[in-house]
């Protein structure tokens, strides 16, 4: 009798084991467990409930791998037949949860990202932010240290768009470029065409958006000041501000060629203000404060001997913030 009981035992263990300590209710009935027994094990406290359908064997402590594929086993209901890991599973790991797997992004608290194929079933699962696509393929599912996910290209484009219409999932600018400069630092193969120009314009975006919130005068955005190509440039007050995110300005060889460019503008007569992506999106009342004292008009004193005349220089602003 104890035999029997154990070699099923012995067969969920080994699953769990595989699967980060968690099995599906259809795996422990191949197991030849029934729906009583499944019973008797929760009350026992060798299984403990994570999702309908989903346990958890020998304890409830799950770690960030272990939830994530008990949310593919819950939305997929799997493992089940097939050549591919989303035929196979159904369902993957995606956006946020995605790029923490990947190591794009540190784990974050809240609901595990799971996205399926096609555009029907259950909108919300408790602990699960479900997304549907249409245009999900086999080949943008891999698995990672076991688990269903999202391929790196498909994991930095869903959370791209889902950043850029506001969707479940979405991240701060801020938390979007940091993936994808990651994805880049670490060598995992992303849409390289696109990703310098929009990581680019997110930057700059989020420039314009703090000059906007901070009442200042809107900047010329990508214009030419003699033989280069400025990011932001105020004509009048001969100001020139250059964002720099690492993905453009890492390495001596950028820092120098950043250098050159920031002399080559103040021989032409331009003050030049170099600000870092996290100066932009972490200290953004520092920034403003910096750019209002630099752009406010000089101030007009008499000379000797005159009732006006000269004028005493606006406060020059150092020619970067320096970082803390």
């Amino acid at each position: 009798m104890n035999g029997k009981v154990a070699k099923p035992d012995l067969q969920v263990a080994e699953i769990a084991e595989r699967q980060h300590g968690v099995v599906s209710v259809n795996q422990l009935r191949c197991c030849g467990i029934s729906d009583d027994a499944i019973r008797g094990r929760v009350l026992a406290g060798r299984l403990h409930r994570v999702h309908r359908g989903v346990y958890a064997v020998g304890h409830a402590a799950l770690p960030p791998e272990s939830q994530c594929m008990a949310a593919v086993l819950a939305l997929g209901g799997g493992p089940h037949g097939g050549g591919s890991a989303l035929e196979h599973w159904r369902a993957a790991v995606s956006h946020r949860s995605a790029a923490s797997l990947w190591e794009l992004l540190p784990v974050a608290q809240g609901p595990c990202d799971v996205i399926v194929a096609g555009d029907g079933g259950r909108a919300r699962r408790a602990g699960i932010r479900v997304h549907r696509s249409l245009s999900l393929t086999p080949t943008e599912v891999t698995l990672r240290h076991g688990i269903p996910i999202t391929t790196p290209a498909r994991t930095v484009a869903d959370l791209r768009q889902a950043t850029l219409t506001h969707r479940p999932g979405a991240l701060s600018g801020r938390e979007l470029r940091r993936a994808i400069r990651q994805a880049n630092v670490v060598g995992l193969p992303i849409d390289g065409d696109d990703v310098e120009d929009r990581t680019r314009s997110d930057l700059e975006g989020a420039f314009l958006l703090l000059c906007h919130h901070h009442r200042l005068p809107r900047p010329e955005v990508n214009v030419r000041v003699g033989p280069y190509l400025v990011d932001f440039l105020w004509r009048e007050r001969r100001l020139v501000v250059e964002t720099d995110s690492y993905l453009y300005h890492r390495g001596k060889a950028a820092f120098q060629d950043d250098r050159g460019r920031d002399l080559g503008l103040m021989r032409l007569g331009y003050e030049v203000l170099r600000l870092s992506e996290r100066q932009v999106d972490e200290e953004p009342d520092r920034v403003a404060g910096a750019l209002a004292a630099t752009l406010q008009p000089a101030v007009r004193l008499p000379r000797n001997g005159e009732a006006d005349g000269g004028a005493l220089p606006r406060a020059r602003l150092d020619r970067q913030l320096p970082a803390d």
